[in-house]
This record gives C-alpha cells, structure tokens and sequence, in this order.
C-alpha cells in the first residue's frame, strides 16, 4: 500500500468512494470491524460535509506511527466558506443543513484525535486519528 492515498470529493458518489477506500485501508491496517465501522462513519461525515457546505475538496488516508502505537489519519480538506462558528459547529445536534446534526461532534467522538483548522473565506482542514486498539490489551 502507498504511504498516502486520497478520494477527491466533487459528488456525492465521491462520498461512497471515500468511505470505501477507507474501510479498506482501515481492514489492510487491522482494524477490527467494530473499529473500521467508526472511521467510516467518521469519513462519510467529513466528505458529506464537503460536499454540502464547500462543493468540493479531498479527503485523505495516512497510515501512522507514534512511538509505540500504529493508526490511521483522515484529513478533510476544503477550500470553502470555513466555518463561521466553530463552538456552535461542535455542538450536539446543530445543523445548517436540516441534517441530525450527528457531523462534527459525531467525528470527534468516533475518533482518537480531532483537529479543525478553519478560515473565513479559505476553507477547513480538519485532521482526525484513530489508534490501533492493542489486542493484547483489550
């Protein structure tokens, strides 16, 4: 597998190839099901997010490593609007999109790691990491 790989978000079939590749990345990395279903959930979020509130952009796979622990980054990266509100944006249930509203608090719990950078007019990157669970310990 490269080191990087990415899906470029211009439809909402981008969205499908996104959380696919992922998953796949997720499965080669041994992530267990439960886990692999997390950070899909998690990519589906970020590259619908994209696609409603920016139009377009990329989200991409990293496979890392820390120390002593193995994982997977996704960077969602938009050159859109950014968001206005980012305190509101986390909050439980607050949506500008008539959605659940499920999106950025929802990632955040899902993943190990959540990092949002956003500027005015120029768009949101926004980084998230999940860990390999040590099977030796739980």
């Amino acid at each position: 597998m490269e080191n990087q790989s990415s899906v470029k978000i211009l439809s909402e079939w981008d969205i499908v190839a996104a959380r696919q590749l992922g998953r796949n990345i997720a499965k080669e990395l041994g992530f267990g099901t439960v886990d692999q279903a997390r950070i899909t959930t998690a990519i589906s979020e970020l590259a619908r997010n994209i696609y409603l509130y920016a139009g377009q952009g990329e989200i991409q796979f990293e496979p890392v490593n820390e120390f002593e622990k193995r994982g997977l980054k996704v960077t969602a990266v938009d050159h859109g609007p950014g968001i206005q509100d980012i305190r509101r944006a986390m909050e439980d249930g607050f949506s500008t999109s008539g959605g659940l509203g499920a999106g950025l608090p929802g990632v955040k719990r899902l993943m190990d790691e959540f990092d949002l950078i956003t500027s005015l007019g120029e768009g949101t990157t926004i980084q998230v990491v999940k860990w390999l669970r040590d099977r030796r310990f739980g």
